[in-house]
């Protein structure tokens, strides 16, 4: 039956409005639905179904967070300084600082085991979406809804486990509209091969940190191994010869963490008054602490160095989203997309209903607000150890579908790999972590409130974070594996202060989660809406909202304009050099005396570090760049400061992502570090 044709002429006056907010090179796309079509029209570049398939086999993902790729039969990885400097700090020692003087390991035999890393390749996905969103039906509760679709989930990846060996994930895509099955293979022997040292892959320090132009070695390389031996590897990257040319379309394939585009303007205008503002307090007090304790000597310096790292690239980070968010034509875009959405819905009476979840998102939404700062602060690495143990064995006498997902068999070998990790844990800065995280929650609940006391236990939090210190066998991996071992009795039996601890914050800890799981749950089916939605007014070629799983990004190598300036798309290894100058006197802007050794040796017209249009956001870093034949050409390791509104709204107009270029990667791997042998490798 045919609509009157004014409604179809309104409705697609409105569809219009809606595309039109769609930008050049937008999108984080799946590799199960590529824009083919896009990339044709737009690039004349149609990916097959082979270059996909070998492209998304040639990635991995850290466990800690970030990507990398494959660039060589041997188990090579590639990926940045700083997705790697989780393992790089703990494989340091007062002794031989990774971190500061780097690490080039001649032979097999010299590569450094990491003592946590699980790197992950994606090899199958599969859409799940009718089994799961029919476990969920219109007449349950929120409560049910929650447990169905907990039930059916942990159910279908240790399925899938069983099956296939995989390790096997459930993926929510656009905000709950669809559901994926991701089958990643995983490595658990990763070795350290290669790291420059910090001052040149973090060239700049903080003030250079997502600004451009840049000049960063933020590079490091890994080796997966099987059976004691480099794995043997169908799918990895050839290194490009020249790398790219300005104007050339690249293509980033990586994990992108999170983004939040699929928002409405209540949970914007949340993030921007209240949920970015409450985040950045609590870092800038974690940098300050951090800053204190590093000021005690130069060992305390090297054991703060990477938690400060990661503070203070959340810190600036948020600050930049927030200043997305802050601009009135962001928000004014965000807006009039909204509108237009909502106009086209109320248009279609048989989308007319669908309009009801912009006020679900807004009620869910107040109540989040409500909850800002009510939980519980206490915080340290053997607290987060103490607590595991505590909710693993109760989540253990519970089938696996009814359990906590992060306790389900199917992420078991994951959660025990980092539960039983023997990286150091020093005594001194969790102690300043627990003391201050102690504090914290009494200024959060109010002294007096019972639970405040509970923890406090009669002392000062310094005095009571020294007695849970003192007192506690969880730093002990054999002690974990025995508590673990126990299983509920254990617990209950134990005389352990930091167990004690756990038991007694983990009621109110459970009672949080049970709030935000039923709002996220609640959010689910009003986001499913809102997709639905979008699907009918502007089609189902559209992306999902990042979530920490691999992606296709593109768009051309191509400067921008900032303040009346160009800036250009390229910088060179001998402007790292000039920049140095410029800075003298500052701590942050000495190059290595390795670099400077080989001054007259480098190529200096080697091109450094580039920028890119390609849609990219936090996780996406250690990315590989590739160009049309599959090569790599760069190494993604952050984004301009304009970027960072990104995971709210994206704009190409200054918006860029950083690369390392693969040339100065092979070029310092030469000259700098003699790592020829790395260098036989690559792409081999």
């Amino acid at each position: 039956m045919f609509r009157p044709l004014v409604s179809l002429l309104m409705l697609s006056g409105l569809i219009m409005q809606i595309s039109s907010f769609a930008k050049a090179d937008e999108g984080m796309w799946l590799f199960n639905d590529l824009p083919t079509k896009l990339l044709k029209e737009r690039y004349g570049f149609e990916p097959s179904k082979e270059w996909a398939e070998h492209l998304m086999k040639s990635c991995v993902r850290f466990n800690v967070g970030g990507s990398a790729s494959f660039i060589s039969s041997t188990g090579l990885v590639l990926t940045n300084h700083h997705v790697g400097s989780d393992t790089l700090f703990k494989l340091s020692t007062p002794e031989r600082n990774i971190m500061d003087v780097g690490f080039l390991a001649k032979s097999h035999n010299q590569e450094l085991k990491a003592p946590d890393l699980e790197l992950n390749q994606l090899v199958n996905i599969k859409d799940v979406t009718a089994e799961i969103k029919s476990s969920v039906t219109d007449d349950m509760t929120t409560e049910q809804a929650v447990a169905a679709r907990r039930a059916i989930i942990a159910k279908m990846e240790k399925a899938a486990l069983d099956e296939t060996g995989l390790k096997s994930t459930v993926t929510t895509l656009y905000g709950g509209g669809r559901y994926h099955l991701y089958q990643y293979k995983k490595y658990t022997d990763v070795r350290l091969v290669w790291a420059p040292e910090t001052a040149i892959a973090f060239f700049g320090g903080d003030a250079d940190n997502f600004e451009y132009p840049r000049y960063c070695l933020d590079a490091c390389i890994f080796r997966v191994y099987e059976n004691d031996k480099p794995a043997k590897i169908e799918h990895f990257l050839k290194w490009s010869e020249t790398g790219p040319k300005e104007n050339d379309v690249v293509f980033v394939s990586g994990n992108p963490g999170r983004t939040s585009r699929i928002f409405t303007m209540d949970a914007i205008k949340f993030q921007r008054d209240l949920s970015l503002p409450y985040i950045m307090t609590n870092l800038r007090r974690q940098e300050i602490l951090l800053q204190q304790y590093g000021l005690r000597g130069t060992e305390q310096a090297r054991r703060a160095r990477d938690d400060m790292f990661g503070v203070q690239n959340s810190r600036k980070a948020r600050l930049g989203m927030l200043a997305g968010l802050q601009d009135p034509q962001v928000l004014a875009d965000k807006a009039a997309a909204e509108k237009a959405l909502l106009a086209a819905i109320n248009a279609d009476p048989k989308l007319k209903p669908l309009a009801a979840a912009w006020q679900t998102i807004s009620e869910t939404t107040a109540k989040r607000a409500e909850l800002l700062g009510k939980g519980v602060a206490v915080n340290s690495q053997l607290f987060g150890i103490a607590l595991e143990l505590v909710q693993m064995a109760e989540e253990d006498q519970k089938p696996s579908g009814e359990r906590l997902p992060q306790f389900s068999d199917a992420g078991r070998e994951s959660l025990l790999q980092q539960l039983y990790s023997e990286a150091p844990i020093y005594a001194d800065l969790d102690h300043v972590l627990l003391a201050d995280s102690i504090a914290k929650t009494l200024e959060q609940r109010g002294f007096d409130d019972p639970l405040s006391q509970e923890i406090l236990a009669g002392k000062r939090p310094a005095g009571r974070a020294t007695e849970l210190m003192g007192y506690s066998e969880v730093m002990s991996v054999a002690s974990r594996k025995k508590i673990a071992a126990g299983g509920i009795d254990a617990i209950n039996n134990s005389t352990d202060l930091m167990i004690q601890l756990a038991k007694i914050i983990n009621p109110e800890v459970r009672r949080i989660r049970t709030i935000t799981d039923q709002l996220d749950e609640q959010d689910k089916q009003a986001y499913a809406k809102i997709a639905e939605a979008r699907f009918a007014v502007e089609g189902t070629s559209s992306y999902p909202d990042a979530t920490f799983t691999l992606r296709l990004a593109f768009g051309p190598v191509k400067g921008y304009e900032q303040d009346g300036q160009q800036i250009p798309a390229w910088t060179d290894i001998g402007g790292a050099f000039q920049h140095e100058k410029k800075h003298q006197g500052q701590a942050d802007y000495v190059l290595p005396a390795s670099w400077k050794k080989v001054e007259a040796s480098l190529t200096k017209a080697t091109p450094f570090n580039f920028v890119s249009t390609a849609d990219i956001i936090g996780g996406n870093s250690g990315s590989p760049v590739v160009n049309r034949a599959g090569e790599l050409v760069g190494l993604i390791f952050d984004g301009n400061v304009q970027s960072l509104s990104g995971n709210y709204i994206y704009t190409d107009k200054q918006s860029r992502s950083v690369s390392v270029h693969s040339s100065a990667i092979r070029e310092a791997l030469q000259t700098v570090y003699g790592a020829d042998g790395i260098v036989r490798e690559l792409g081999k």
